[in-house]
């Protein structure tokens, strides 16, 4: 687990922000044990950074299958007047 750097400074701020990478290395490992993926935990981390904002089936970006972003609803525009 690395942290490179902690946003706040006091002692509840760094021990929160701990916890956090913790729960979210757990949460990792855990998801790569029950579907026995074959990429490491770092290629995990990459894959949700790059995806972050985008609508996508998990299990098909963490398996390789090519992911198609899902389809937004079409919003109607308003007249330019």
């Amino acid at each position: 687990m690395k942290i490179k750097s902690f946003i706040g400074t006091s002692k509840n701020a760094v021990l929160t922000q701990i916890w956090i990478a913790l729960c979210i290395y757990l949460l990792l490992a855990y998801i790569k044990s029950c579907n026995q993926l074959s990429i490491s935990s770092q290629q995990i981390i990459r894959l949700l950074q790059l995806n972050l904002f985008e609508r996508r089936d998990l299990m098909a970006l963490l398996k390789g299958n090519p992911p198609t972003p899902l389809e937004k609803p079409m919003q109607s525009q308003l007249p330019f007047a």
